[in-house]
């Protein structure tokens, strides 16, 4: 059987109605994982749910709207995940919010926290809400998504990149509290890749330019090439695992 085999698996991906979340949910159907897709919007959930059915089999991935500022619907989120499946396997927080674009000076405050409350502290509400049937079970694998940001300065994203800083750590912590219980987590950071989320720093002809010179592939990446990281992940073919972050970034060294 293959290290990245996932038949039996259940997986839960948020943000999953387009972009790397919508990538990563069709791969790791793609290697035998049931799927959750989850955004805010139930009807673009249903399409991309309705999809992989069609591609995979009835019954391979159902669709759970939910906000992830919103503590009960998360909790929703999980409790239909059960309902319909009867466990999690794995996580995978990738959904984000940047509303603001700019110098950090320039930010408000509002602003800042909804960066910090949607892209940090939801992906601790999910996590708590998952990690106790993982342990209890002793199988699980938890992947956040964060970004290259985390790891760089910005003088447009500072907030955002904050927020990925941080998510790194969240999962460095978690790892060493969950390890004895052999429930890894992990984390993604990838560089420029095109999605609507990043369409801002794409569509300008003097970063996107930039952003070519500046790494070894001289381009962008595509939300498929970050979904293959989200299968190693969330498979046996990273059972020795956690605690890390993957840079998927063009090719930088870090």
């Amino acid at each position: 059987m293959s290290q990245f085999d996932l038949t039996g698996q259940v997986a839960i991906v948020t943000g999953s109605s387009r972009g790397i979340g919508k990538a990563s949910a069709y791969e790791l159907a793609e290697h035998g994982a049931k799927v959750i897709i989850s955004s805010r919007k139930q009807e673009a959930c249903d399409t991309v749910a309705e999809e992989l059915n069609a591609k995979f089999g009835a019954g391979t991935a159902i669709a759970v709207a939910a906000n992830i500022s919103d503590k009960a619907g998360l909790q929703h989120l999980v409790d239909e995940t059960r309902r319909a499946f009867g466990r999690i396997d794995i996580l995978v927080c990738n959904a984000a919010s940047n509303p603001y674009y700019g110098p950090q000076e320039g930010i408000s405050d509002d602003q800042f926290r909804k960066i910090l409350d949607n892209n940090i502290v939801s992906n601790h509400w999910l996590i708590a809400m998952v990690a106790p049937e993982m342990r209890a079970r002793r199988s699980g694998s938890i992947i956040i998504v964060s970004s290259i940001g985390g790891l760089r300065g910005s003088t447009v994203i500072g907030a955002y990149c904050i927020s990925k800083a941080a998510d790194m750590q969240l999962a460095r912590n978690l790892a060493h509290e969950f390890g004895p219980d052999n429930v890894r987590v992990n984390c993604i950071a990838p560089g420029l890749i095109k999605t609507d989320f990043a369409k801002a720093l794409w569509e300008d002809p003097v970063r996107i330019e930039a952003a070519n010179k500046s790494v070894p592939l001289r381009r962008i990446g595509e939300p498929h090439e970050i979904a293959g990281a989200v299968v190693f992940l969330a498979s046996s073919a990273s059972s020795f695992m956690t605690g890390q972050t993957i840079v998927l970034d063009g090719g930088v060294t870090i």
